[in-house]
């Protein structure tokens, strides 16, 4: 296609979302012959009204789809709205010649779609980032048939059934399970739960003018100590840390080495008993 499929300006999944299933169910079905025409003249043409009947006579197998996916709190509209862009993005990418109708070839893509809203919003934190991790996530809940934690056989079952460890079976497991919670207390919350809200216990500290003057204190005392510590050494002993530590340009032991006319083991040596007077005159 050398033209972008544009949006189909079709009924949308609204407040009265029973309107739009009787609205879609009415559309008419294509026959083979009607939906290669229209295939053909989208794929060839790039005829986007063909487009727009094909989108239209599918939205209510999207319905269809969003309807198994309902166990998931989030509201039908958005999954079936969803799940007619994923339709939308196979009626673009069908080609008729593959010899299969377009309702086998777009379920991936309303999957996909309704997939990708799901793990987007079911949860604040994410459940599932990887392949992998999506595919544990859907088939882990419908593999589970009760409410209860899964049992050790369960676990292995479960394990065996998706081709995973058992310990993804339990880590996917805990995630689902898992329940977000507000960082700040309920409007109506008593005293004692709204202590127990993050906002109560997770203070960000950065800001406290008295952990910033303590902060700037023990920098300065740190600086201080660590000068006096410095100046305690001998010259060359002093020279050795600056170059190997203090220095933008930091040299290798065989530069200082050639410097002092002496082995790379004896500037070590010298480095090591320089770093534990400093340590010592610090602590003390």
């Amino acid at each position: 296609m050398t033209k972008s499929l544009q949006p189909v300006y079709a009924l949308a999944p609204g407040a009265n979302l029973e309107a739009y299933v009787h609205a879609v169910n009415s559309i008419p079905l294509l026959t083979q012959e009607q939906e290669r025409d229209l295939a053909e003249r989208l794929y060839f043409q790039q005829d986007l009204e063909a487009a727009r009947q094909m989108v239209m006579a599918h939205l209510r197998f999207v319905v269809h789809i969003a309807k198994s996916y309902s166990g998931y709190g989030l509201a039908q509209a958005d999954l079936i709205q969803e799940g007619n862009v994923g339709l939308m993005k196979a009626v673009k990418r069908f080609n008729p010649e593959m010899g299969v109708r377009l309702v086998s070839f777009a379920v991936h893509w309303i999957k996909a779609e309704i997939h990708e809203f799901i793990l987007r919003n079911w949860r604040i934190v994410k459940v599932a980032t990887t392949k992998a991790q999506r595919k544990l996530f859907f088939n882990l809940r419908s593999q589970k048939k009760r409410l209860a934690w899964l049992n050790n056989d369960e676990v292995h079952r479960v394990a065996e059934t998706l081709g995973v460890e058992p310990r993804e079976v339990r880590e996917m497991e805990s995630r689902l399970t898992g329940q977000d919670m507000a960082f700040d207390p309920a409007a109506d919350a008593d005293d004692d739960s709204a202590y127990q809200s993050p906002a109560h216990y997770l203070e960000d500290h950065r800001y406290d003018p008295a952990q910033q003057l303590e902060d700037a204190d023990w920098s300065d005392s740190s600086t201080a100590s660590l000068h006096e510590a410095l100046d305690s050494l001998d010259e060359r002993s002093r020279d050795i840390l600056q170059q190997r530590w203090l220095s933008e340009d930091k040299a290798t032991l065989h530069d200082l080495a050639a410097k002092y006319n002496v082995s790379a083991e004896r500037i070590r040596q010298l480095e090591k008993n320089a770093m534990n007077k400093l340590k010592g005159s610090i602590e003390a």
